[in-house]
C-alpha cells in the first residue's frame, strides 16, 4: 500500500538516530569534534547467503560458498555454514557475492541531480588555497544519485571538492543511505577526513586567466610549498603553546596562563596533513607532475594517500609502489585535454602489476552506477596485454584498495570476519556487462532489492506527489 507524502515524511521525522562520534582532526583547543557523525545502522536480522561464488575483496574466489551476516558484521565465509535460528536465507546459487563497491572519488551531493548552477557547490573558486572549506557542507542529502549508486552496488563513497584550486578543501566518507536529513546522518563513523589537492592545468587555468597566481606549473608548486611552510609554522606555534600550557598546569600556576595562537581553519587542515591525521588525495594526470608532488611530500614530511585520475600512472608504477601511494583511475577515459592525452587502456592493470595499489573510481554521477563494468574493462585489457589477473584480485580495485586509500580498510572493503556487512549479491559474474546488483546490504541491512520499488529521495517523492496532484 502506497503511503501518502505526509505519512512518509512523518515516519522519517520519527526515525531515531543515536550519535556516534566520528574521527575528526583534533582541534587545538581539544573541544569535541564539530559536525560529528550521527549515522547509525538500522536494526538488522541475521542473513545467510548460500551457495554463491564469493569474491572476498582480498583477492580470493570461492565457489559454492556461504556468507553469514550477523549484527551488521561479516560472521563467516565458507562452505555449509550454520546460521542462527530465524536467519533470512538467500539462495545465491549461480550468482556472485562480493563486498560492496567503494568509490574513492565521487562528487554526489556537491554536484547533485538535477544539474543546476544553484546546486553546483563543489568548487570554492575564490582563492587558490581553500583548504578551510569542507565538502560535507555542500552535500545535498536528497541527491537522487545516491540511490542510483546503491543500485549499482555502491555501499560507501568518498565525496571530494572539485579540482579548480591548489587546495580544494576537505573530503568526507559517506554511506549512501535513504532518508538522511543531514550529511551527518550519512557520515561514516570513524572515517578520517581527506584534503583534496590539484596539480596541472585546472588551477593554473582558473587563476591564470584572472592574472593571478598560479598561472603556470611552477606557480602551482610554489603555492603548495608556501602553504605547507606556513602550516609547519602554525603547527610549531601550537606545539609551543601546548608545551607552555602543560608546564603551567603541572606547576604552581603562578602568573598568567599562556595565550593560545589565533585559530586558522586553512592552516588547521594543512597541519592535519602534516601530522598524518588528514589523508591527502591529489588530483594529478601526468607522471612528471606526480613525481614532483612526491618530492613536495618528502620535503615537508607528509604522505600522499592516492593520486586521482592518474592517467599516466602506468609510467611510474615503481614510484607508486615504493612510496606506498594508491592511484585511483578510470578504465578508459582520457584525451579530453592535453594533460590527459597520453592514456592507455592498460593503466589500471599495469599499476597493479607494478606492485602498486590500483583503484577504479568514477568522478561521475553516471559512472558510479556501473563501476563493476569499469573494473571488468580494465581486467580484460590487462589480460589482453598478457597479465594473469584473477577476478578475485580485480575486485580489490573496487573494495579493499579504495578502503585503504580513504582510511577505512580496518572497517570494510572485504568479506572478512568482523568487518562491516557491506555486501552485494550479483545476478551473474559482476566483472562482465551482464550482471546487475540484485541485493545490496549496508551494515547487514538490506538497502536495495532489484525488482522491488525503490524508495525515492525526498526530492523525487515531492516531485512525484506534485505531478500526481496536477
Amino acid at each position: 500500500m502506497r503511503q501518502s507524502l505526509p505519512a512518509v515524511l512523518a515516519s522519517l521525522a520519527l526515525a531515531a538516530c543515536a550519535t556516534t562520534q566520528a574521527t575528526e582532526t583534533p582541534k587545538p583547543e581539544s573541544t569535541p569534534a564539530p559536525f560529528a557523525s550521527t549515522y547509525t545502522p538500522k536494526p538488522s536480522t541475521p542473513v545467510i547467503i548460500r551457495g554463491g561464488t564469493v569474491l572476498d575483496g582480498e583477492g580470493g574466489e570461492f565457489a559454492n560458498a556461504d556468507v553469514l551476516l550477523v549484527d551488521g558484521k561479516v560472521a563467516g565465509v565458507g562452505a555449509a555454514l550454520t546460521a542462527p535460528a530465524g536467519a533470512t536465507e538467500i539462495d545465491a546459487r549461480g550468482k556472485f557475492v562480493t563486498p560492496g563497491i567503494i568509490d574513492a572519488h565521487s562528487h554526489l551531493g556537491v554536484y547533485p541531480a538535477p544539474s543546476l548552477q544553484a546546486t553546483s557547490d563543489g568548487n570554492e573558486l575564490t582563492h587558490p588555497n581553500s583548504a578551510e572549506v569542507w565538502a560535507e557542507h555542500s552535500v545535498w542529502p536528497q541527491d537522487p544519485g545516491f540511490s542510483r549508486a546503491v543500485a549499482g552496488g555502491i555501499t560507501t563513497l568518498h565525496i571530494l571538492p572539485g579540482s579548480g584550486n591548489l587546495f580544494g578543501g576537505r573530503g568526507v566518507t559517506l554511506h549512501p543511505v535513504f532518508g538522511a536529513r543531514s550529511v551527518q546522518e550519512m557520515k561514516y563513523p570513524g572515517a578520517p577526513y581527506s584534503l583534496k589537492m590539484a596539480c596541472g592545468e585546472n588551477p593554473s587555468r582558473v587563476y591564470g586567466t584572472r592574472n593571478q597566481s598560479p598561472a603556470t606549473g611552477m606557480g602551482n608548486v610554489a603555492g603548495y610549498r608556501q602553504a605547507f611552510a606556513k602550516a609547519r609554522e602554525y603547527d610549531h606555534k601550537w606545539a609551543e603553546y601546548r608545551k607552555k600550557l602543560s608546564a603551567y598546569e603541572s606547576g604552581d600556576k603562578k602568573g598568567d596562563a599562556p595565550t593560545a595562537p589565533d585559530r586558522d581553519l586553512e592552516l588547521e587542515t594543512l597541519s592535519g596533513v602534516l601530522n598524518g591525521e588528514i589523508l591527502l588525495q591529489w588530483h594529478c594526470y601526468r607522471a612528471d607532475e606526480m613525481i614532483v608532488a612526491l618530492d613536495v611530500a618528502r620535503e615537508f614530511g607528509f604522505r600522499i594517500s592516492a593520486f586521482h585520475h592518474a592517467v599516466e600512472a602506468y609510467k611510474i608504477a615503481d614510484h607508486l609502489a615504493r612510496e606506498n601511494v594508491c592511484a585511483a583511475m578510470w578504465a578508459d577515459w582520457w584525451g579530453f585535454k592535453l594533460e590527459a592525452y597520453d592514456g592507455i587502456r592498460e593503466n589500471i592493470p599495469f599499476v597493479h602489476a607494478g606492485g602498486g595499489c590500483a583503484i577504479v573510481h568514477s568522478d561521475s554521477e553516471v559512472g558510479i552506477q556501473r563501476l563493476n563494468q569499469e573494473a571488468a574493462k580494465a581486467l580484460s585489457d590487462g589480460r589482453r596485454a598478457g597479465l594473469e589477473i584473477s577476478r578475485g584480485v580485480a575486485w580489490t580495485w573496487l573494495s579493499r584498495n579504495p578502503a585503504r586509500a580513504i582510511g577505512i580498510a580496518d572497517k570494510t572493503g572485504s568479506l572478512t570476519v568482523g568487518k562491516a556487512a557491506d555486501v552485494v549479491v550479483w545476478s551473474a559474474d559482476p566483472l562482465t556487462s551482464y550482471a546487475v546488483a540484485e541485493r545490496v546490504y549496508i551494515d547487514g541491512v538490506p538497502v536495495h532489492e532489484r525488482g522491488r520499488d525503490t524508495t525515492p529521495s525526498d526530492f523525487e517523492l515531492g516531485q512525484s506527489y506534485r505531478e500526481r496532484a496536477q
